[in-house]
């Protein structure tokens, strides 16, 4: 702008800061149109008593200054998403650990009683020629009251061999006659 333009502007529109009111009308307006169109600016320019270039900058600081907090509320909302996610890896991560435990003990236990059922299969193979069916409980919550989910109880509650792994993995009976 020359020097006789901005004479022409001078006595106009007051370019101080604004004011609060101006500042409402302004967010207001933003609220609503967050792109700033040409014939917008001038009748903001002109209710407002500010030139259209000072409505045009505070648009734009307005818009930029959205953008951020629009971005900070993101990056927060993806700070508790990614905790939450960490949280819940470090329980499977937990329950992964349980749950390879009870299974090393369920096949230690599996491999005692196999090896206890070919040694008493031997012997009482030469006494008849039955097959025979060893046994072994499970309480119906999967676990015993020492903290074992698979170990002979003392409620004479008994399964089948076949049906040990059924009640390890808290399976149902039925599935596996």
């Amino acid at each position: 702008m020359d020097f006789q333009s901005q004479k022409l502007y001078s006595p106009k529109y007051n370019k101080k800061r604004l004011n609060q009111e101006q500042v409402r009308l302004l967010e207001r307006s933003f609220s609503a149109n967050k792109k700033l169109e040409p014939e917008l600016k001038l009748q903001l320019a002109n209710q407002l008593g500010v030139p259209p270039r000072q409505v045009a900058i505070w648009y734009q600081n307005k818009r930029a200054r959205w953008k951020t907090q629009s971005l900070e509320l993101d990056y927060n909302t993806l700070q508790v998403k990614l905790e939450n996610a960490l949280s819940e890896k470090r329980r499977l991560e937990k329950d992964v650990k349980y749950l390879q435990e009870e299974l090393r003990k369920a096949q230690e236990t599996m491999f005692a009683m196999n090896n206890n059922q070919r040694a008493n299969h031997h012997h009482h193979q030469q006494q008849q020629d039955q097959p025979l069916n060893y046994f072994v409980s499970c309480n119906s919550t999967g676990s015993s009251e020492e903290g074992g989910s698979s170990s002979f109880h003392e409620d004479h509650e008994v399964l089948q061999i076949d049906e040990l792994y059924a009640c390890l993995i808290g399976g149902d009976r039925s599935t596996w006659s």
